[in-house]
């Protein structure tokens, strides 16, 4: 190859945008629909969809959880989901009947979806539900322990003495996984949450200066021009 095409097909690549993060847990039947025609409008606005759920609560709901590439959702978020969604799935009509839609954010004992949700809540409790049984059982509750290739580690917190107290499960082999709200995720989020508005608030005073000086700058340029 060239060295000016070699530096072409680099610059193409770095141009190019990542690849989202693949659920590895997703759902079965109307609601995968529901998820297929949601998640290309979801990723577009640079949200990550989480699960989607439709239940016959009032009649039909279809609850779809989404959330910010760092994990947070606003009320402003979920209207704005809610408004780019709403007309597609209108036109798609993937449910044969009237349905509410309901767009939320994962909350505190989020459903985990991602290899690096695991990865992320470590040293949280879940519990998980397996598709495929593991040593002869399908529910596991235990503390996150990270990832090893494509499978979560956990410290079982149900273990008995001739049991092994770690054990490797294959997120694509389970049919749910989700924390367990406890106080140590309770003051987890918390600290995020304050973490999160000190940033707002830091960046809001670093859009107040910067209008400011940007307001000042003709003014010193036109000071020095009649000299």
């Amino acid at each position: 190859m060239a060295r000016s095409e070699a530096l072409d097909s680099h610059a193409a690549a770095a141009a190019a945008p990542e690849t989202p993060e693949p659920r590895l847990i997703v759902e079965p039947g109307v609601a995968a629909r529901v998820a297929a025609i949601a998640e290309p409008v979801i990723e577009a606005l640079d949200y990550r969809l989480v699960r989607v759920k439709v239940s016959p609560a009032d009649g039909c709901t279809v609850q779809i959880m989404a959330e910010r590439l760092d994990g947070s959702m606003t009320v402003e978020d979920c209207e704005a989901v809610s408004r780019a969604l709403s007309p597609v799935l209108d036109v798609a009509d993937p449910i044969e009947r009237a349905y509410r839609l309901e767009i939320s954010s994962p909350g505190l004992d989020r459903p985990l979806v991602r290899k690096s949700d695991f990865a992320r809540y470590v040293g949280h409790l879940a519990r998980i539900e397996m598709a495929v049984p593991i040593d002869g059982r399908k529910r596991f509750r235990g503390l996150l322990l990270g990832t090893e290739g494509e499978a979560a580690r956990i410290r079982r917190a149900d273990a008995g003495a001739e049991e092994a107290a770690e054990v490797l499960l294959p997120i694509e082999e389970m049919s749910e996984a989700k924390l367990v709200l406890t106080d140590e995720l309770v003051t987890e989020a918390l600290r995020r949450e304050k973490a999160a508005k000190r940033d707002a608030r830091a960046a809001r005073r670093q859009e107040r200066r910067e209008e400011r000086q940007s307001r000042h700058r003709p003014q010193r340029l036109a000071a020095k021009g009649g000299e």
